[in-house]
């Protein structure tokens, strides 16, 4: 059978390092946000020169916290499947209303912030695809050129 073929290598790891996008936001500013930290997710795959693509997510596909929320994928070109490697989500005052932070504007009365987060990119899958998209004939690997200046 096929059990578990999804589930092996840096694909499905049980833990693995992630940058985390954190933003406290003005209300009228959130949805800026969003796509500011969701362009700066897609810049770092544009310097390594992957292959991605923006999904905006559908209610179905998000939590009940969450308000909009883009996945970032990268294709993987040995396992002909879109990996996700980055969500950005905007949970409005979702989570601001539970642990009450707030702020005031001046002369204001105090009002809740927005929160988003998103995973930065999530190394492992990351990884795979470097190592796919950059593999010679020979087996050997070529780097992109963002990463030259921290090769030693």
């Amino acid at each position: 059978g096929s059990y578990g073929k999804d589930v092996r290598g840096l694909n499905r790891l049980h833990q693995f390092d992630k940058v985390e996008m954190v933003v406290f936001s003005h209300p009228d500013e959130s949805y800026d946000w969003l796509e500011r930290l969701t362009r700066q997710a897609e810049e770092l795959l544009e310097a390594l020169g992957l292959p991605y693509r923006r999904l905006l997510m559908c209610t179905a596909d998000m939590g009940f916290t969450q308000a909009k929320k883009y996945d970032l994928e990268v294709w993987s070109a040995g396992q002909r499947k879109w990996l996700e490697v980055s969500s950005i989500s905007n949970m409005e005052d979702y989570q601001a209303r539970r642990v009450k932070t707030r702020f005031r504007e001046p002369g204001g009365k105090p009002r809740l912030v927005h929160t988003l987060n998103g995973s930065g990119l999530a190394f492992p899958r990351v990884l795979a695809a470097l190592m796919e998209n950059y593999q010679t004939p020979e087996g050997d690997f070529t780097l992109p050129e963002a990463l030259a200046p921290y090769l030693g």
